[in-house]
């Protein structure tokens, strides 16, 4: 049985929204190590969460991580397909995301610290 590590779960999605916005800044997408990513471990042991009980938190927490993965796969996608312009417009939409994101894992403190999962 594990605890969700919120600190790291914020570290690791703030260092992805740096990644790619460092590789639109410097134009080197194609490059980025994280080009093929698409979603994290924290989705899947939310989602264990949520099925077991109705935590809104929780809830809100996996809809957060969802859409913050989502923008990413749109933005890979976009880039992936020679359309890095549209790519573009969506880093602010990611950026956003991320800091909605981090709310929420702040919010699921006091539950993912308590919270014993599979």
């Amino acid at each position: 049985m594990k605890r969700i590590d919120i600190d790291r779960a914020i570290r690791l999605h703030n260092q992805w929204r740096r990644q790619f916005l460092n590789a639109f800044a410097g134009g080197a997408y194609a490059d980025m190590p994280l080009s093929e990513h698409r979603g994290c471990t924290l989705e899947l042991e939310l989602t264990r969460q949520v099925a077991e009980g109705n935590n809104s938190i929780l809830a809100a927490l996996l809809a957060a991580d969802r859409h913050f993965h989502a923008l990413a796969n749109e933005i890979i996608d976009l880039s992936n397909n020679g359309l890095g312009d549209s790519a573009d417009l969506l880093l602010p939409d990611l950026n956003e995301a991320a800091h909605r994101l981090i709310a929420h894992l702040d919010d699921a403190r006091p539950i993912c610290g308590s919270q014993l999962t599979d």
